[in-house]
């Protein structure tokens, strides 16, 4: 694990708010040296720590209405080419391995049934899949993954 001290995590929460901010604005708002915003953040790229830059979109104005979270049971000993082929499927949001029955839980979003039930029938049809479990999210109280360090 990486050592952050109150500048770095600082700069991060800057770039949580708004990845389009300025090395400049940044520094204004911290009241640091555009210098030492740019070294911080080169390193913190260079480390892993902020592996890219991106915009949060507002899927259901896109037309995403359908969240599913499906958990499914794979074969032994093939959980990894399974999530790795599934991660690849554009419907695919999050792949989890978990604890308990099932072995992956998906997580997954879809701009009608159709594509629901097409996006299911691939998963049941992948060669090493042996049962999925759907379940539709019928409302989104929160879904944030912007956690400050």
């Amino acid at each position: 694990m990486a050592s952050l001290d109150e500048n770095d995590k600082r700069i991060i929460s800057e770039y949580l708010k708004d990845a389009r901010i300025s090395y400049r604005e940044v520094a204004k708002r911290l009241q640091l040296a555009v210098g030492t915003v740019l070294t911080r953040t080169k390193k913190l790229e260079n480390e892993g720590i902020i592996e890219s830059y991106s915009a949060i979109l507002n899927h259901d104005k896109l037309g995403y209405d359908i969240i599913a979270i499906s958990e499914i049971t794979v074969s032994k000993g093939k959980l990894t080419e399974v999530e790795n082929a599934i991660a690849k499927l554009s419907p695919t949001c999050a792949v989890y391995d978990v604890t308990g029955e099932n072995d992956a839980i998906i997580i997954s979003k879809f701009k009608s049934r159709e594509e629901m039930s097409d996006f299911t029938k691939k998963l049941l049809s992948m060669s090493n899949v042996e049962r999925t479990n759907s379940k539709l999210v019928l409302n989104t109280v929160k879904e944030d993954f912007r956690l400050a360090p």
